[in-house]
């Protein structure tokens, strides 16, 4: 049942009009003679005396129709307009607002009702109160007043004003959207993806739900009706069709890939090779489903790293070298770089050719990071730490090598204050190309040949040096047996790319790391500007005592024989002394298992 009602005006409020009729006398009549009555000459003027008492009630009306105008137009609300079967005509805002606000006070019951909408297969019992469904008297009553009805509806009828409703269309939309739950449909996003080098297409599909604004309107329509309330559910299709994902396949997606691109520069040419080419050829959707393409610039240069040493020059920083026991700032030196950002452009108009495939690569300039006088603000003047540890067989032997690549990779290395330094990250994988060997490592509790074996002592040998300067400790892992070549506990191993080794610049100067070594051993120092009297270390007894086991393992040139050793638990504290008196000890625990003692032999009894 609708909400709406009537009501009669009062009937002091009704507007009245007297008539009075008027006689004329003939033309042809003497004064004071009777009217003439009847047909033949005397009817014309008959008529026309009839004709002129009709237009005397037309004036009359009309005159007393402009006479009730100010009747019809007082107050700010127009006479005669009603909402929800208050009367508001004739009064002011104000007054119309106190009406309005008493009516649905006396009918709050009815504004309360749960309101039942049809959303899908759903109904929904919508709390008014809670999705803030109401009717907001001022715009109606600003509504009201704005109503022109015709003059002489205002004189002898109503005109009844639809109430402006409101909806927190926000808290409406997530009502609607829970009782439709599983029923929703997400709009399937346009996309072509690579497997290896075969495109392939994700094709769209339309979403559908519904439309907040759409269910806003609908609900503040209906509300007030008594008629049933249904919630559209709306499909919106992808910007991009079927259609159009086939065509990018067959124009761009597999002619990108069919061949190698050649890239020419100044210095030399790469090629992009079709997987390169897979892996950097991006397909993109927005939110409105159109799709897009790009090369993406990382994903280039990654694919191309292997090629990138012919033509690029990598740029040096500023750094400091110690000559004569002494720091010396030298500047930093500019490289070129392939400019990959460029290039990704340029490879658009070029892949979805079959033919010409040749674009030209543009070299940049690739600056220093770091200046000479930024390096000569670090306050770099002293040495405050140096560490070695010896190593056999001199430096033709690979795992020697490998000590001594790896030391000339860090060597004059600077750590800005406050700055992180991985060792992981500062020299990448050691690997064949970077002139690394194959030597023992560990691996699986066993020592076996692998790539850069022997970096692990020149990661004990930096993390002491870093360590006796009182340098903060970020990550390092001690070996899980222990070699009477490293210090106990205060040592770290290093494997790519899980283990690493990091340490923070926790002091207001700059640190520069300065590697050497000779025949039989490497060494680090650690240059800054010195805050600690000194830093050093003292041991527990060692505890929990294990001995080695034999194993034996087939005999071959992979097996690695070894003599075995004990197992133990052990504590060291790090000690900072300044101004004459400790200041500060920090703990440091191990607990190292007992290696195997490994015989490159057939087990006996067996």
């Amino acid at each position: 049942m609708s909400l709406y009602g009537k009501k009669e005006l009062p009937a002091d409020e009704r507007p009245t009009v007297q008539v009075t009729a008027v006689t004329w006398p003939m033309e042809d009549t003497p004064v004071g003679s009777p009217p003439t009555t009847g047909t033949g000459a005397s009817g014309p003027r008959r008529g026309r005396r009839g004709l002129l008492v009709t237009g005397g009630v037309v004036v009359a009306l009309l005159a007393a129709t402009a006479g009730t105008g100010g009747y019809a137009y007082a107050g700010e609300v127009p006479r005669g307009i009603q909402v929800l079967g208050a009367e508001l005509g004739g009064k002011s805002r104000a007054a119309a607002t106190t009406a309005l606000q008493a009516e649905l006070d006396r009918r709050a019951a009815e504004f309360t009702q749960p309101v039942p909408v049809r959303v899908a297969d759903q109904t929904v019992q919508l709390d008014p109160a809670a999705i803030g469904l109401t009717v907001d008297v001022p715009a109606t009553v600003e509504a009201a007043a704005a109503a022109r009805p015709d003059p002489l509806r205002r004189l002898f009828g109503s005109h009844p004003v639809d109430p402006v409703v409101a909806v927190d269309q926000a808290k409406l939309d997530a009502v609607l959207r829970t009782a439709l739950g599983k029923q929703a449909r997400q709009m399937t996003m346009p996309g072509i993806k690579f497997s290896g080098t075969t495109p392939k297409p994700a094709y769209p599909a339309p979403s559908r739900d519904v439309d907040a604004e759409e269910s806003a309107r609908v609900v503040r329509a209906g509300w007030l009706t008594g008629q049933p309330i249904t919630v559209p559910l709306v499909e919106k299709h992808p910007a991009t069709s079927r259609e159009e994902v086939d065509r990018l396949v067959a124009e761009l997606a597999r002619p990108a890939v069919a061949a190698p691109v050649k890239v020419t520069t100044p210095a030399g040419a790469v090629t992009i090779a079709p997987r390169t080419i897979a892996s950097s050829l991006v397909f993109t959707a927005d939110k409105a489903g159109k799709l897009t393409h790009r090369v993406d610039a990382k994903k280039l240069r990654t694919g191309l790293a292997g090629q990138l040493s012919k033509i690029e020059v990598e740029p040096k920083n500023a750094r400091v070298l110690i000559e004569g026991g002494k720091p010396k700032v030298v500047p930093g030196t500019a490289g070129r770089q392939l400019d990959t950002e460029a290039l990704s452009t340029a490879l658009l108009d070029v892949l979805p050719k079959t033919d010409g495939r040749e674009v030209s690569g543009t070299l940049k300039a690739s600056e220093p990071e770091t200046t000479p006088e930024e390096v000569a603000k670090l306050g770099i003047k002293e040495r405050v730490s140096t560490f070695t540890t010896k190593f056999t067989g001199g430096l033709s032997a690979p795992r020697s090598q490998n000590i001594v690549t790896i030391a000339k990779a860090v060597d004059g290395a600077v750590v800005k204050p406050g700055a992180t330094f991985s060792l992981n990250g500062h020299t990448g994988e050691r690997s064949y190309a970077k002139g690394y060997r194959d030597a023992p490592v560990i691996l699986d509790g066993k020592l076996v040949p692998g790539v850069g074996g022997g970096t692990s002592q020149f990661t004990t040998t930096l993390f002491n040096a870093t360590y006796y300067a009182g340098l903060e400790d970020v990550e390092h892992k001690p070996h899980s047996y222990w070699f009477s070549r490293y210090p106990p506990v205060i040592e770290s191993t290093i494997f790519w790319p899980d283990l690493d080794f990091k340490f923070r610049n926790n002091t207001p100067y700059g640190v520069v790391i300065d590697t050497s070594y000779t025949s039989s051993s490497v060494t680090v120092s650690i240059w800054s500007t010195r805050i600690w009297d000194s830093v050093k270390t003292e041991w527990s007894p060692r505890r929990n005592i294990t001995k080695p086991r034999t194993i034996y393992l087939p005999p071959g040139p992979s097996c690695i024989a070894t003599n075995g050793i004990d197992g133990f638990t052990q504590d060291a504290w790090r000690i900072f002394r300044k101004d004459g008196r400790e200041v500060r000890r920090e703990k440091f625990s191990w607990t190292y298992q007992a290696e195997p003692r490994y015989l490159c032999a057939k087990q006996p009894g067996t």
